[in-house]
Parts: C-alpha cells; structure tokens; sequence
C-alpha cells in the first residue's frame, strides 16, 4: 500500500459566504466597503490638492525606492531563480486543476491573453523611448557606460531588456501560480488571500487576509486608472503629431471614453468572446507591426540587433541584478527600482488574470510559457524597435538623432516617421495602444470583480460593468480634475504598495513551494503522479 497522506490543506470556507447584496451587487462584506472608501479618499484628496498630494507622495515614492532598492532587487532575483527551478523540480507535472483537467482555451489564445495583460502596452511606450534613454544617457546610463558610443548602444539594449524579461515575467508567475494552484487545486476562493492559507491556515478568512485583499484592491484600481490615464495623454499626443487634432483635456477624456465603451462591450461578451477576442486581435496587430518594422527598417542591422541585445542580456544579468557597490546607482533606482515596484504593484491584477485563464496547464507548462516564451519574443520586439531607432540616430536621421529623446510619449512615432507608409503603421500603432488598453480595463475589471466578490468568479456581469465604468471614471476625473499631478499622485501610491506587496509576494512563494511539494506526495500516495 501506498503511504497515506493526509491533505492539510482542506477548509470549509465557501467563496462569497461573506458577500452582502448591494444593488444587486454580491460584493464581500468587509473588502469591498474598505476599498471604495480608501480609493474615494485617494481620489478625492488628490483632485483638490492635486500639485501637494503628488509632491508628498512623490516625496514618499522615492524614500521607498532608494532605502530599500537591496531588498527589491535581491527579492526580484528570488522570483526568477525559484520559477526556472521550478521547471525542472519534479513537482513541474503537477496539473492546476487535477491531473484530469483540460485547457479551457488554445494555446495561442492563452498566450495571446496573458501578454496582452501582462505588458503589451508597455512594450509599445518603451521599446523606442527606453533604448534610446540609455544610449543618449537623457536620464544617466546603465554600470555608468560613456553615452553615445557602441558600448552605450550594446548596453542600451542588454539594460532595456533586463527590465522586460525575466524577473517581471517571474514576478507575474509566482503570483499567479500560487492562485492558481490554490484555487483549481485546493478549492479555495480564486482571491489573493488563498495564497496565504499555508502559513494563516483558515485565519485567513478572517482580517489579516481583508487586509490583504484590499491592499491588491487598491493597487490594482489604482495601477489601472493611473495606466488609463497617462495612456490617454499618449495617445492624444500620438493623435496631434499625425493630425494635429490638439492634446488637452477634452480630447483624452474622449479617449478614456471610447476606451471604456469598448470594455463595457467586451466585458458583457464575457471572457471568452471578450479578452480572448481581443487579446487575438492584439496580437495579430502587433506581429503585422512588428514583422513590418523588421522588413521596412534596417533589417540585417535588426538581426544582428536581436543578437547583441540576447548576449548583452545574458552578459550583464547579473551585474544589473547586483544592488551593492553600483556606481550608476542613481540610474538603478530612477530605472530598475522603480520598475520592480512598478511590477510589483501590478502583479495581484496581472497575477490573478493569468491564473484565471490557466486552468489545465502543468506547472512546467506554464512557468515555461509565463516566463521563457514572452522573454524570447520580448528580445525580438525590442531588438526591432529599439535597434531601429538606434541605428537612425548614429546614421543622423530623424528628429530622435537632431532634437534627442524630447517627449517619451513621442518616441515611437519619431521612429516611424523613417519608415515606408509612416502614416499608417503611426495609425496602427495608436489603434494597438488603445486596444492594449481596452483589454488591460476588461481583465482587472474581471480580478477586481473577483477579488471584491469574496473569490467568486461567477458574479453577475454588472459587477464587472460596474468596475470597468468605475476605472473609466477614475481616470477620467484625475485627468480633468488634476491633470498629471493627480495621475502622478495615484502612481506613486501604487508604486509604494510595491514595498508591503514584495514581503507579501516572499511570503507566497514560501506557500507555493510548500503547497506544490504536500500536493506530489498527495498524488505519489494516489499513484496519479
């Protein structure tokens, strides 16, 4: 006979047992009242005195980011060595949602989903502005390298890749693993808080996982509106550059409108005929794009590129990953640190919405697919992007090489503008933003609905309605009522609950490791493994 093992991980709480009715809402009693009320006061606060709230909170930003850049970047370098461990740890054939389970999407639709969510609209913003940062040394440059020079343009890309490869892919994996796992394999509401059940045991249903819950409420909402928002600003700036239709106010709050009707449409088609939907399109936009900048731009250069960035990557991993002893620490902190809260804050959104749609992956699968698959991807779309702009400005051409890196929102428009059908692509590009966007509104409209629901994930459709509108509002009202000063004032709040979330995030990848391991033997003792 088999040992006997028994299963420690059993409760007999119920997603949503907690929930009150509001409005025909089903909403849980405690997370969703002290949410609204934090993000009420945020919002309020911010919009009256919008140039102090984003200076005080700025101020308590970058207190945050430079005392404790050692125990961001050393906890980031955690997350990456324990997701490539865990491709090779036997517990990689565990199945989230039973050895039985079966995809619920194909896999280029999965993918296509958790991109989209995970950075897609990043990779638009910052695949010019970022690389070309580096190079010209406009915010100083990354291990201290002379600007300007070949060293500088190898750096450029190594350094822009560093921040959009492993270590936030891994951020996102053991997030939404540990959810994941707990949830499809556990029976445990599909909640941040489930995470936490090795070390709380059923505690966790009580305040310190309210606490919890709201913290990924909070940065969530708050990481969304302030993305919606600074998202608009870019895309009326992309939108006057080509047609001179103006930039101010009235023409983003007209974007962050059009954004959300989009959402609100793709919200009541579900997750299915909505974020899956999307995401495709996403992705079949971008792969046009990025095939089309490869073969109109300087495509051997584009190729040798894709090469350097690779090797650069993998040559200065590991003095970027170092946090002691920099002498570009002032570019480490405005640059990496930044990012890795950035992330950070991101991940209960972005970690929720992939567990959610990876239902029947092995845990090898899917750490494979979470973090190796959008790294190679992610060197070629930098590599093509970044290397493009690169080459123009030391061949002196285009207002990157004259006028230099002036307006980040800018940068990518500054780079088609050398290229063949420069009008078009700019147009695809603004259209791939907003869409980016659109999806990034229905995802955490679907998490926050979740989180706010106790863990339920079959709330009524005008839960989620009601989060998507929420979003839009937020955002709306910061930029009409505060401009960048109060979208600034809400990032730097999101960026700070990157501190109190990295202990949490060290916390759950203790319980995933825990869990994973009493789950292999569960299975060897059933001899289903």
């Amino acid at each position: 006979m088999g040992e006997v093992v028994k299963d420690e991980y059993q409760t007999d709480y119920v997603a949503g047992q907690d929930n009150i009715s509001i409005l025909g809402l089903d909403l849980h009693n405690w997370v969703f009242p002290i949410s609204a009320l934090i993000v009420v006061g945020f919002v309020v606060g911010s919009l009256m005195f919008p140039e102090q709230s984003k200076d005080l909170l700025d101020g308590a930003k970058w207190d945050i980011i430079a005392s404790f850049d050692w125990f961001f970047l050393l906890s980031a370098n955690v997350f990456v060595i324990v997701c490539l461990a865990l491709i090779f740890m036997p517990v990689g054939k565990i199945r989230i949602g039973g050895q039985d389970a079966k995809p619920e999407f194909s896999n280029m639709s999965w993918f296509a989903m958790l991109f989209a969510a995970g950075m897609g609209i990043g990779l638009m913003f910052w695949a010019v502005a970022e690389p070309t940062a580096y190079f010209t040394g406009w915010y100083k440059t990354p291990l201290g390298v002379e600007p300007n020079t070949a060293e500088a343009a190898k750096l450029a890309m190594g350094a822009t890749m560093y921040h959009w490869g492993l270590h936030p892919w891994a951020i996102y994996a053991i997030v939404a693993l540990s959810l994941a796992f707990f949830a499809y394999n556990k029976n445990m509401p599909l909640t941040i808080r489930s995470a936490f059940f090795p070390l709380l045991k059923d505690r966790v249903w009580g305040w310190p996982g309210h606490v919890i819950d709201v913290l990924a409420v909070v940065a969530t909402i708050f990481g969304l509106a302030t993305s919606l928002g600074f998202g608009a600003q870019q895309a009326a700036s992309g939108l006057n550059y080509l047609f001179d239709t103006g930039s101010g106010t009235n023409v983003q709050i007209a974007i962050i409108v059009g954004v959300t009707a989009v959402a609100l449409f793709s919200v009541v088609r579900g997750l299915d005929g909505g974020v899956k939907l999307l995401s495709n399109i996403n992705m079949g936009m971008a792969a046009i794009l990025l095939f089309f900048v490869i073969f109109a731009g300087p495509t051997m250069d584009i190729l040798q590129t894709i090469w350097v960035t690779s090797s650069q990557y993998v040559t200065n991993v590991i003095p970027l990953s170092n946090p002691f002893g920099r002498e570009d620490e002032a570019w480490m902190q405005g640059w990496t640190v930044f990012y890795w809260a950035w992330w950070i804050s991101w991940s209960p959104f972005v970690g929720m919405f992939i567990a959610r749609v990876s239902k029947g992956r092995t845990v090898r699968e899917f750490i494979t697919a979470v973090l190796i698959i959008p790294t190679l991807i992610t060197v070629v779309w930098m590599s093509s992007f970044g290397g493009t702009a690169l080459e123009q400005i030391q061949d002196n051409i285009g207002a990157l090489a004259t006028d230099g890196l002036t307006d980040v929102s800018l940068a990518m428009f500054q780079m088609f503008a050398n290229l063949p059908l420069t009008g078009i692509i700019s147009l695809v590009g603004i259209v791939l933003v907003l869409v980016f966007f659109v999806t990034s509104s229905d995802s955490g409209s679907l998490v926050i609905d979740s989180i706010t629901a106790g863990g339920k994930t079959d709330a009524p459709t005008a839960q989620r309605v009601f989060w998507a509108v929420m979003e839009g509002a937020i955002a709306a009202a910061l930029v009409f009522g505060g401009g960048s000063d109060a979208l600034g004032a809400i990032q730097a709040t999101a960026i700070s609950a990157g501190l109190p979330f990295t202990v949490i995030l060290l916390v759950m990848t203790w319980g995933l490791l825990k869990g994973l391991s009493h789950e292999r033997r569960l299975l060897l003792a059933k001899g289903e493994l």
